[in-house]
């Protein structure tokens, strides 16, 4: 669904079809039009050494694209024995937005990784993968409770992202990778339910962005997540 198709404020097409891998114990393909991400998420007794001994988990995660995921084949960074810039940033997003969902006391002493595998990349990876991240955390979880290692749920929001911009003066919602690489300016927004703001991502690309102008891309960034998050909850069987 391109532009042409959608308004200014609307969201791709997005779905999300939870236990999409069958061994992991959350597991969630998420689709922000043609932009598909593989979130998977396992549980691991173990903590990172600066939490042993705390009682305190752990949520990290990790992201990568696939060869051709993109117009053009790209090297695994695995074969060029370097993660780039770019992709230690993005799964250092994913993880501090996941962390802020979940109230790590009570998750116990345990590390949930978070796996973001792109597929196929048509702008909005990050968001995306933030958002279905968070499904299959949520996933891995229930998956503990019905095992009987958490007696609760340690979540205690819904956290999801989604990318806004300001192209050719007008602010839009969910970004394409056309509008995206033509955008003037390029924000991204992680919410939780509350509609309390964990992160923004926001840079002027070819022409500086004033007060207003951020205003609208919150404005309207807040309204995309609220109706992420209702994906979400569909997606978890939980009630809106």
């Amino acid at each position: 669904m391109d532009r042409r198709e959608r308004s200014a404020d609307s969201l791709r097409a997005v779905l999300l079809t939870k236990g999409f891998v069958g061994q992991a114990e959350g597991s969630v393909l998420v689709e922000f039009g043609r932009t598909r991400v593989i979130c998977t998420a396992s549980v691991e007794d173990r903590v990172p050494s600066f939490l042993r001994g705390t009682g305190q988990g752990w949520v990290t995660a990790e992201y990568g694209m696939l060869p051709r995921s993109t117009n053009t084949r790209m090297d695994r960074e695995a074969a060029r024995g370097k993660q780039s810039g770019r992709t230690q940033e993005i799964q250092r997003l994913i993880g501090r937005s996941l962390r802020a969902a979940i109230s790590l006391p009570d998750l116990g002493e345990r590390t949930i990784k978070i796996d973001c595998d792109v597929i196929e990349a048509d702008g909005g990876t990050r968001t995306a993968s933030v958002t279905g991240g968070f499904v299959a955390l949520a996933l891995a979880v229930k998956h503990l409770i019905q095992i009987g290692s958490l007696q609760q749920s340690p979540i205690q929001h819904h956290v999801a992202a989604i990318s806004v911009g300001v192209v050719s003066g007008a602010v839009l919602l969910d970004l394409d990778y056309n509008e995206d690489s033509s955008c003037d300016t390029d924000l991204n927004l992680v919410m939780t339910e509350a509609g309390d703001i964990i992160e923004i991502q926001g840079t002027a690309e070819g022409v500086a962005f004033n007060k207003t102008q951020l205003s609208q891309m919150l404005d309207v960034g807040e309204r995309g997540i609220v109706e992420l998050i209702a994906i979400q909850k569909k997606c978890l069987d939980i009630d809106a």
